[in-house]
């Protein structure tokens, strides 16, 4: 059946290799969007403070898990902060005993919470020497944060810049670019053959900087990185579609209360976990490429980290618009759920 014409879809059950989960009644509140639909993630550790050890991985994957519902399996896949001060033995014992999937680098004040992050990048070596050797891989916040690079430039700058230089002293190294934004990061994902992949998030397969300026600030579309041209989402597009094993779904969800997000220097960070599958499904079937929906989605994440696919499936269905609530309520107000800004046709059952 041509990609147009299908109008279900059964997938292996999803995974998103970038999440945000946050911390406290923020936690509680939000996890359900994703254990929902999803069968793991990959937890960002950018809490305060942030989640550098092994035994703070562990304790942190513990408030997770006991704030799962009822019924719904999910796996958290814990990440450590990397710092200039990270032990390697503690990173090399995290991984051995299961707590740790990844190690996470954030470029020092690179977005939310990342004021521990990395200034040095060479204090960081021997982090990456033991993670190289044990197979350990490595996710990037790809960003400079130098005032004198355009914001729209940060990207690129920081592949030339940073990463280059740290995969040719340690090609060993198994690095995950993530949120990328720009057709350069694209081009130089598809041009290196080994220990490199990207992952592509929902709202930057949707929007381009346009939507976020263009007759108005619209706050609930700034994050970082921030979208970019027209020409860099298309292709994100054409990446994500491709079935090219590197390229797979990793949301960057990230929950703000509203009145931090409104104010005259809002948060950075767009919460997409409650809608997430339904965009995916508008975009692939308006690409039709519903068929390598199941790829990007469920299959090449677990394939670069090393797991197996979910055994569970779930099925979308197109009809009529389906509908989503505006916002997620937390103890402590309101979050607001992404909008694409097109009706919404495909509906997930699990």
């Amino acid at each position: 059946m041509p990609d147009k014409d299908i109008t279900e879809l059964t997938i292996t059950r999803p995974d998103d290799w970038h999440l945000h989960l946050r911390d406290g009644s923020m936690l509680r509140a939000v996890l359900p969007e994703t254990s929902r639909h999803f069968g793991r993630a990959i937890i960002m550790p950018n809490l305060v403070p942030p989640v550098v050890t092994a035994e703070q991985a562990n304790a942190y994957r513990g408030r997770i898990m006991s704030a799962v519902p009822a019924g719904d399996m999910f796996t958290p896949l814990m990440t450590l902060y990397l710092t200039e001060d990270t032990d390697p033995a503690d990173v090399a014992a995290a991984h051995e005993n299961g707590i740790a999937t990844a190690v996470k680098l954030y470029p020092a004040g690179a977005t939310t919470n990342s004021q521990s992050g990395v200034r040095n990048f060479d204090k960081i070596r021997p982090v990456l020497d033991v993670m190289a050797e044990i197979g350990m891989p490595l996710c990037v916040h790809g960003e400079v944060t130098h005032s004198d690079v355009d914001i729209f430039d940060r990207e690129a700058a920081f592949i030339d810049k940073v990463l280059k230089p740290i995969r040719k002293k340690n090609p060993d190294l198994r690095v995950v670019m993530e949120h990328i934004t720009t057709d350069v990061a694209v081009d130089y994902v598809r041009d290196t053959p080994r220990n490199l992949a990207a992952t592509i998030t929902t709202h930057h397969l949707i929007i381009n900087r346009n939507h976020i300026l263009a007759g108005g600030i619209r706050p609930h579309y700034y994050c970082l990185p921030v979208a970019k041209r027209e020409k860099h989402r298309v292709a994100l597009v054409q990446a994500a579609i491709s079935g090219d094993k590197r390229f797979f779904l990793g949301t960057d969800s990230a929950p703000h209360l509203d009145p931090l997000k409104l104010q005259p220097c809002g948060c950075a960070g767009i919460f997409s976990a409650t809608n997430t599958l339904s965009c995916l499904a508008e975009v692939f079937d308006a690409a039709g490429a519903l068929k390598k929906l199941e790829a990007f989605t469920s299959l090449n994440g677990p394939l670069f980290y090393g797991l197996e696919p979910n055994p569970e499936k779930i099925t979308l269905r197109k009809g009529e618009p389906v509908s989503y609530p505006e916002n997620i309520q937390t103890a402590e107000g309101p979050v607001t759920v992404f909008d694409p800004g097109f009706p919404l046709h495909w509906s997930v059952e699990t």
